[in-house]
């Protein structure tokens, strides 16, 4: 199909008298590593929400892959090929690792005809574990993890669901420097795999290393879009985030 795979036009949301977003247009070829940044409160979070069906917008379109996404449930979005991690993982505490990868395989890729990596829910299930490095835990309940395997866990989880582009919300928050890298590798393997991403991330150096184009926004509204090295040196950009 040709044409962006996603394409937000004009999209904008009021909480109250409170402008979150305001004509946000942005459009994100197949394949493409995007960062979205600005500061807190810039309504990174809200765009993201709004893309993904946790809030709806109040003006403008989102379009994912052909499809109109206005008024559709976050878990259709999820079945049409649109997935996120979460900065705050949300595993289900009672379940082994398995059977936490094994929920979104059932509900979501096989509602699309495919089964998901493997032959059936356990094989795809330990073959996304192993893709994260989890593959000797997959037995093993979330409480047993350290934060960087909760974070892979969280990645497996979003990729069980065989998605088409994948938001990545803050999945490096509070890492080392080891294990972002470590991180930055495995998602750029899975850009390499044919993955489209959205990356929101407050840690600079890993938003350089991982993108191919800017997104910047404040106080609701876009103020830059670009390539990286140009996009930084932006004097509304420095503004923003030097507060000059």
């Amino acid at each position: 199909m040709s044409g962006p795979l996603l394409d937000v036009a004009a999209v904008g949301k009021r909480f109250g008298g409170f402008v979150a977003l305001s004509d946000i247009t942005l459009a994100v070829p197949r394949g493409e590593r995007l960062g979205l940044i600005g500061p807190n409160g810039s309504g990174k979070s809200t765009l993201v929400n709004c893309i993904c069906g946790t809030l709806r917008n109040d003006a403008g379109s989102v379009t994912f892959n052909g499809h109109r996404l206005d008024g559709l449930p976050a878990h259709r979005r999820t079945r049409l090929g649109l997935a996120r991690s979460f900065q705050l993982p949300r595993p289900f505490h009672t379940m082994t690792l398995a059977e936490n990868v094994q929920v979104p395989i059932l509900y979501a890729a096989r509602s699309r005809g495919h089964r998901g990596p493997g032959s059936g829910l356990r094989d795809g299930a330990e073959a996304l574990l192993d893709m994260v490095g989890l593959g000797g835990k997959a037995h093993q309940r979330p409480a047993d993890l350290t934060q960087i395997e909760m974070r892979k866990l969280e990645l497996a989880k979003a990729m069980a669901s065989d998605p088409q582009m994948l938001i990545a919300d803050e999945v490096m928050a509070g890492l080392s420097h080891r294990e972002v890298d470590e991180i930055l590798a495995m998602l750029l393997k899975l850009n390499e795999s044919g993955i489209t991403f959205i990356m929101i991330e407050h840690i600079m150096r890993a938003v350089l290393a991982f993108s191919q184009r800017l997104v910047v926004l404040v106080a609701g509204r876009k103020i830059a879009d670009g390539p990286p090295h140009e996009v930084i040196r932006d004097d509304d950009v420095v503004a923003a985030y030097l507060g000059r």
